[in-house]
């Protein structure tokens, strides 16, 4: 998804920390957790996309050349012989392990989620090398995490009001986030991160990532969807043929077809030419036609708008004892987040309307409005050999969250199947590692499919 040197995939200061280990330093072994955040538990994803876009294509000489001149011109050293032994001695592949939870699993927040540690003692610093690009797991991660708990949420909400939540589930939190993204790679592993939880992504970045690192020919799906421009291109007064070609081109039996209909006056739009004037085009077309408002406050919104297609096309009772609209539906996208939805749920639902009636898109507030900090990321040496004797080390710096953990760390599952953190060194349970090889000396150990991914989540 993008091309740069992997030598300069790293922090600046990282190049002169070759210098400063212990002498005899002869391996690092470190770790990655979520210290904390928003949830108890984050969902561990996007590591095996990392892998195979930077990891698994050898160094060249043209690489350190380059990598060379830009950081000691920068203001600092550079261990050349170090990577130029990478290159003779390791193909160009990096002497390094990388064990991690299966992607897509749950993991209590505390826990290790990813060790790497270096297989050639003459290069241990490589390990805080890559620490700045592998740490950058921490994105997919959160944003599978914010979008699992999201759907929980609407989950809670189908089960109680709708008559078959499984199959509704996958489509109700569309992906808008891609233009909104601080970049196209952003939105590729933000996107897909989001599609191991749903099916439904106007972000095509991340079907072309799906297809590129988890082998899914086809992630996520969408519908033809109307945006302002191709209202309002056609006046004002003129706003009716608007959604009456969009109801001719696209509305055919048993199809789906989003309209933006908040371009001059959403009220007199819902009223008048949904409910009057197209009311029996969309009921004679036999496709769903789904009402986009896309302004105001999403919880008076969606409840205005709900209750007047409700009076308009009527509903049906479901076994659940709650109204769904006739033969249209609607869908919010502003302001939506992990806020507005359980609020814009429980309303609907104090109406006596169903979650099926429905969707919501999410932009910002799934792949944007997030940070390291937000599960408070953090990647540290827990053990350090010198001479042969492996050292437990960690920082504890007084008045402060940051404590690290030390030792030859591990995760397992107790007897009671939580998992949890251990030292093997001084823990040494006989409980098998919950922690897989994924990748050792450039070689990919765990090629999981999307569809395996999913099936953990």
């Amino acid at each position: 998804m993008e091309v740069m040197n992997l030598l300069l995939k790293t922090d600046s200061y990282k190049a002169s920390h070759y210098l400063q280990y212990p002498p005899g330093t002869e391996k690092l072994f470190a770790y990655l957790e979520s210290r904390g955040g928003a949830h108890a538990e984050t969902r561990f994803f996007g590591l095996q996309a990392i892998i195979k876009e930077h990891l698994q294509t050898p160094i060249t000489r043209e690489d350190i050349d380059e990598a060379e001149e830009v950081l000691t011109t920068h203001g600092l050293p550079f261990p050349r012989e170090g990577w130029l032994r990478i290159l003779s001695e390791h193909g160009g592949l990096l002497p390094l392990e990388i064990r991690a939870v299966p992607e897509g699993t749950m993991v209590p927040t505390g826990n290790v989620l990813m060790t790497v540690e270096s297989t050639d003692p003459e290069l241990p610093w490589l390990v805080g090398w890559l620490e700045t690009l592998l740490v950058q797991v921490w994105y997919p991660t959160t944003v599978c995490t914010r979008s699992y708990y999201l759907r929980e949420i609407i989950r809670e909400h189908l089960e109680a009001t709708a008559d078959d939540a499984t199959a509704e589930l996958p489509f109700k939190l569309h992906d808008f986030g891609c233009r909104g993204a601080s970049s196209m790679v952003s939105a590729a592993l933000g996107g897909l991160a989001h599609l191991v939880n749903f099916q439904g992504t106007d972000t095509v970045p991340a079907l072309v990532a799906a297809r590129r690192y988890y082998g899914a020919d086809m992630a996520g799906y969408s519908i033809p969807a109307a945006e302002h421009s191709t209202v309002i291109s056609w006046g004002r007064e003129q706003e009716v043929e608007a959604y009456r070609n969009m109801l001719r081109r696209f509305a055919k039996p048993g199809a789906v077809v989003a309209i933006v209909s908040d371009s001059y006056d959403i009220y007199d739009t819902v009223i008048r030419l949904w409910g009057e004037v197209l009311r029996q085009e969309v009921i004679d077309s036999g496709a769903t036609v789904v009402v986009r408002p896309d302004s105001g406050d999403p919880v008076e919104m969606v409840d205005w708008v709900v209750s007047a297609l409700a009076e308009k096309f009527g509903t049906t009772t479901n076994s659940k004892g709650f109204r769904v609209l006739n033969h249209i539906r609607v869908i919010h996208g502003d302001q939506i987040d992990g806020r507005t939805i359980p609020e814009v749920l429980k309303v609907l639902r104090a109406n006596g309307f169903s979650a099926s009636n429905i969707a919501f898109g999410i932009g910002a507030g799934l792949l944007q409005k997030l940070n390291r900090d937000t599960y408070r990321f953090a990647f540290k040496v827990s053990e350090v050999t010198i001479d042969g004797q492996a050292i437990p080390v960690r920082k504890s710096p007084v008045g402060s969250f940051k404590h690290s953990k030390a030792g030859h760390l591990d995760l397992v599952r107790d007897k009671n199947g939580t998992l949890r953190t251990i030292d093997r060194a001084t823990d040494p349970t006989g409980v098998s590692s919950e922690l897989v090889p994924v990748f050792r000396n450039g070689a990919l150990l765990s090629d999981w499919t999307l569809e395996q991914v999913r099936g953990r989540a």
